[in-house]
């Protein structure tokens, strides 16, 4: 007697699972990452001997060497600072503002800056610098 021939049965990897898992692990991933922050201009920040990490920034503001104000990378007029900065400072009010001045720009600019911050109740400035 003969035996009838089986046929072999292919197999395929079904790689449906696999797939959702990869998108639940790109989602997670987006939604826990932290992002930059960039104001938008290259500085050239002042040097100093006694710089500190500060962790919680909300607010990240440039001064130009053209004494241009950036915010969010767009450049922004000083009558238009302090608005910009309350619409900020809002979505993260436990975070603080750090200016990156460069070392060419106005005093008077990060002054200004200072003074719109402390209206509007941001009590955390600090100015960018590199460590000597």
């Amino acid at each position: 007697m003969r035996r009838p021939m089986q046929q072999e049965e292919e197999k395929v990897a079904d790689l449906t699972p696999m797939l959702d898992v990869v998108f639940i692990m790109l989602i997670f991933f987006i939604v826990t990452a932290t992002f930059i922050k960039e104001t938008g201009v290259e500085v050239n920040r002042p040097d100093t001997k006694t710089a500190e990490l500060k962790k919680t920034v909300s607010l990240l503001v440039g001064v130009a060497p053209d004494n241009g104000i950036w915010i969010d990378k767009k450049r922004v007029d000083i009558r238009n600072v302090r608005p910009m900065m309350e619409r900020l400072h809002a979505e993260n009010p436990k975070g603080g503002l750090v200016i990156q001045a460069d070392s060419d720009s106005k005093v008077e600019k990060v002054l200004a800056i200072m003074e719109a911050a402390r209206n509007i109740g941001i009590n955390q400035v600090a100015v960018a610098s590199e460590e000597k």
